[in-house]
């Protein structure tokens, strides 16, 4: 089977080609050039190719292949007529738990879902008319849900958050949003008032399919856990170098294996000591590895919030895409890494499966 990459970028896609031992590696692109691309997504048994394109001239599309990036059609994604708003972004791509079903999250903060395959898609009104979402700020990057995770078994069940309102969730189908933020804290707020009950500025989630009560967060200022799905969140940062970054990745059959990617949270948004790291717990958060051989020292880029996940190989393989235009390789779950890209634009997701 070969091993698809993507590498979406602020200047458009490129797509990489591998055999399962995945250490050579080709690529094409770009395709859609000079377009941004926020989100890509590899669709389970198909294989099929979907991305978030941006560009000044078209806007925001779902484009998708179905022939490896040969060709693309194209889907938009609006707020309805009664909306006073328009999408700049498609951050998030992810397939729902039913068949044809895929999740889209945009800016400004909404969420909207297809259920023909990424070929339309409708606005959760539940969400955007949320009471809180007037409320909600937005971060440096743009106000936008960068994180949605449909339940693996309900289909009634999701988990999304958003920078900067936090973890809500749905338990029947989009009708009716909940925060769950207890236990996050708003670092950038004062003292007293720092575990609101929403505002907090997460930067990702993560969880295991075959545990979906556990999840994992990355926020800004702060690594946490959740055991009972989203309802509270345990701090688990302590042996990490410093508790900001973006990325938040779970290994694909370890559902205790999680990796995440330390910055500095001041103006000095790189690697502490300038040596890229990645970080690795195999106890849920318990204890930390950092995982560095073959990543490079120096490093004073970052890597943000989805350029960075796993394959499907039973020896997983990790990826990291940096804002540098560097793409790294890992095929044996971290423990050794090389660059197979370079010079490209500042990355900004990365997804890779088998095909």
């Amino acid at each position: 089977m070969a091993t698809k990459l993507l590498v979406g970028t602020r200047k458009g896609l490129w797509i990489g080609t591998s055999d399962d031992a995945r250490e050579e590696w080709s690529f094409s692109g770009p395709h859609h050039d000079m377009q941004e691309i926020y989100s890509a997504m590899i669709e389970p048994g198909t294989g099929r190719i979907l991305v978030g394109a941006s560009s000044l001239w078209l806007g925001p599309l779902v484009r998708a292949s179905e022939d490896g990036g040969e060709t693309w059609t194209e889907a938009s994604v609006k707020f309805p007529d009664d909306v006073d708003a328009s999408v700049a972004r498609v951050w998030q791509l992810v397939p729902g738990a039913e068949p044809g079903t895929v999740w889209a999250g945009a800016e400004p903060g909404a969420i909207f879902r297809s259920t023909d395959g990424a070929r339309s898609f409708q606005l959760e009104r539940g969400l955007w008319d949320h009471p809180h979402r007037p409320e909600w700020d937005a971060g440096f990057g743009g106000q936008a849900f960068h994180t949605i995770l449909p339940h693996p078994t309900d289909p009634q069940s999701v988990t999304a958050a958003i920078s900067t309102g936090g973890v809500y969730q749905t338990r029947d189908g989009g009708a009716s949003w909940e925060p769950r933020n207890d236990g996050i804290r708003a670092i950038f707020l004062p003292e007293g008032k720092q575990f609101p009950e929403f505002g907090q500025c997460v930067h990702k989630i993560a969880r295991h399919p075959s545990r979906p009560e556990r999840l994992y967060l990355q926020n800004h200022g702060g690594v946490y856990r959740s055991d009972d799905e989203a309802a509270t969140w345990k701090s688990i940062a302590d042996g990490l170098p410093t508790d900001f970054g973006f990325a938040m990745v779970v290994h694909p059959y370890e559902p205790d294996t999680i990796y995440t990617f330390p910055i500095g949270a001041g103006e000095s948004r790189y690697p502490p000591e300038a040596k890229a790291r990645v970080w690795r717990s195999r106890d849920a958060g318990e204890t930390w590895e950092a995982l560095d051989k073959g990543l490079p020292d120096p490093c004073y880029v970052g890597v943000m919030r989805d350029a960075m996940c796993a394959d499907d190989h039973e020896q997983a393989g990790v990826y990291i895409g940096a804002r540098n235009g560097a793409v790294w390789a890992s095929n044996d779950a971290g423990e050794s890494w090389r660059c197979v890209a370079s010079d490209l634009p500042d990355v900004l997701v990365v997804r890779a499966a088998r095909i």
